[in-house]
C-alpha cells in the first residue's frame, strides 16, 4: 500500500514538473456563459480557476445551489484567455430577468 502511494506521489511531482501545469492553466479561449446556467460555469472551467460570482440583482443574495441561477454576465469578456485571473460572473435566479445595466456599472460588494 505503501508502495502505491510512494509511486503515485512521484508521478504527480514527475507531472508537475513538465509544464502540464502551465499547459492546463493558459487553456482554450473563455466561452460565452451568458444566459447559461451557473453550474455551466463551474463544470466547464478548470478546477484551479478561482470564480467570484454576484448576485446581479444588487440585494447580495448568497448563491447555496448554483442549479438554481443562470449567468447575466462576466469579466472577462467571452474570447479572451483568462491568464490566472479571476473570472467574476454575476448572476439572477432562474426565472428571474437579468438588469439592463452591466456588471461594470455596478459597484463591487464589501469584502
Amino acid at each position: 500500500m505503501k508502495r502505491a502511494a510512494t509511486v503515485t506521489a512521484t508521478m504527480a511531482l514527475a507531472l508537475t514538473g513538465t509544464g502540464a501545469t502551465a499547459a492546463a492553466a493558459a487553456g482554450p479561449p473563455l466561452p460565452d456563459f451568458t444566459g447559461k446556467g451557473l453550474m455551466t460555469v463551474f463544470t466547464t472551467v478548470d478546477h484551479r480557476t478561482r470564480v467570484d460570482v454576484r448576485d446581479a440583482s444588487g440585494y447580495g443574495r448568497t448563491v447555496l445551489w448554483p442549479t438554481n441561477w443562470k449567468v447575466c454576465s462576466q469579466h472577462p469578456a467571452p474570447g479572451t484567455d483568462l491568464g490566472g485571473r479571476t473570472l467574476s460572473v454575476d448572476v439572477m435566479k432562474k426565472g428571474e430577468k437579468c438588469p439592463a445595466t452591466s456588471g461594470a456599472a455596478r459597484p463591487k460588494r464589501p469584502r
